[in-house]
């Protein structure tokens, strides 16, 4: 962890314990760290490893990825955005489940990133030369169901002197 701004870290891991309502105490039994060596950390005395980081992360309820990153573990991934956010907000999630999901995502956005193939280019206007497309869907067409007539039987009436109606 070499060149890391360590008061910047510890500037970053008070904040979010002060924003939280948790003691220096408090968060040092619930890191499993003493009280301190927490102390140091949130003063840029100390440089944590990314296992106490993981613990402070847990302890305060935020994302271990945004510790890592305050670090310098981790490079902060871009277009991070709303989504991101919430998915690291997210306290019915775990952070493996945190991970896994930020890296679905993150695949998926590097996907629709992908330069348009020049086959898929329309030709400029005023070209003579056809448009490459791929073939266009097929659409499945259905007919309209219509509800069969019900059908009529003839039903007899008994009367009162035993003949039919």
């Amino acid at each position: 962890m070499a060149g890391i701004d360590v008061r910047h870290l510890g500037d970053y891991i008070r904040t979010q314990r002060r924003d939280s309502n948790v003691s220096l105490r408090q968060l040092a039994k619930l890191a499993g760290v003493s009280n301190p060596y927490l102390s140091q950390i949130e003063r840029g005395l100390r440089k944590p490893s990314a296992e106490i980081l993981q613990q402070i992360a847990k302890a305060l309820r935020i994302s271990a990825e945004a510790l890592y990153v305050q670090a310098g573990i981790l490079e902060q991934r871009e277009g991070s955005g709303i989504v991101a956010d919430a998915i690291l907000a997210d306290d019915g999630l775990n952070e493996r489940q945190k991970q896994v999901l930020l890296e679905i995502y993150d695949s998926f956005r590097k996907e629709n990133a992908v330069v348009l193939e020049p086959a898929d280019v329309p030709a400029p206007a005023g070209s003579t030369e056809p448009l490459a497309t791929s073939p266009a869907p097929v659409k499945k067409t259905t007919t309209p169901r219509t509800k069969a007539p019900a059908k009529r039987t003839a039903t007899t009436k008994t009367t009162a002197s035993g003949g039919t109606a």
